[in-house]
């Protein structure tokens, strides 16, 4: 279970997962603190995450010299749709047909799967504390 608590601090957002606590903010120009990612970024950290954790499976398993992954994302909020930019760099003795399969594999990620698919969120009241 993932819980997010707000207080009054503007818009400081303590995010607890399992034994893991985070901090979601607002940068300043929107009277955050910026104490920490925005949501939104969060969403990026995720992707980027995901990508660098799978190629770096996927290397392994095929005892490929991978010796770093770099992702890098970029969003973009559009009218009617926000696109997400990310590009890999892949550091090692990899030449171009396994690059290019890295390429390949990076869509195959969870997170690329979830946000390129249909997506439902139930949202109910719960019990006031």
């Amino acid at each position: 279970m993932i819980t997010a608590t707000i207080g009054k601090d503007h818009y400081k957002t303590e995010i607890t997962t399992g034994s893991h606590t985070i901090i979601a903010d607002e940068p300043d120009e929107v009277q955050g603190s910026n104490l920490g990612p925005s949501p939104t970024e969060y969403l990026g950290v995720a992707l980027a995450s995901c990508t660098a954790i799978t190629l770096r499976m996927y290397a392994d398993r095929k005892a490929w010299l991978v010796d770093k992954i770099h992702v890098h994302i970029t969003i973009t909020k559009e009218v009617d749709k926000t696109i997400f930019n990310r590009e890999v760099v892949l550091e090692g003795a990899l030449n171009e047909e396994q690059r290019q399969r890295l390429l390949q594999i990076a869509n195959a990620c969870p997170v690329h799967k979830i946000l390129t698919h249909p997506i439902e969120i139930n949202t109910q009241l719960g019990l006031t504390l």
